[in-house]
């Protein structure tokens, strides 16, 4: 008996093609990263071992998905993705649930940062590029 046995990997559906399951599970790791990250901020701030006991099951939840992604995508994509949108969640909710103001400086950074980031995750890679030219096309 294996672990896949005790915990299998999750499956995607076989018609769905690799760029949606690498999205959703960029927003499902996105999500449950956001979670645990909320439920560490109330333990910390609050003590609630209840917190503290969600905040553990979000993040084994989150490397149950991650791991199953990564039978369909790339390491660096989905995980790319996943921070990019964790940084957008992150920075939100620190403004709107915790009242972070950030000075405009702060904010012109994150925007370049998360240009510089959404590049990486979706210019073509270099297996891409060499294809198209070797198409003629």
């Amino acid at each position: 008996m294996s672990v896949t046995d005790v915990f299998p990997l999750i499956k995607a559906p076989e018609a769905w093609p690799v760029p949606v399951v690498a999205t959703v599970a960029m927003v499902c790791l996105a999500g449950l990263d956001l979670l645990g990250a909320v439920f560490a901020k109330e333990w910390a701030e609050n003590g609630s071992v209840r917190a503290l006991v969600l905040g553990a099951g979000a993040f084994l939840v989150l490397f149950w998905v991650y791991a199953s992604s990564l039978r369909y995508a790339e390491l660096a994509l989905v995980t790319m993705g996943w921070v990019v949108m964790l940084q957008v969640g992150l920075v939100l909710i620190d403004r709107w649930r915790y009242g972070v103001e950030l000075p405009t400086g702060k904010w012109v950074a994150i925007g370049v940062v998360l240009v510089a980031q959404a590049y990486l995750v979706l210019a073509p890679t270099a297996e891409q590029v060499s294809a198209s030219a070797g198409s003629g096309g």
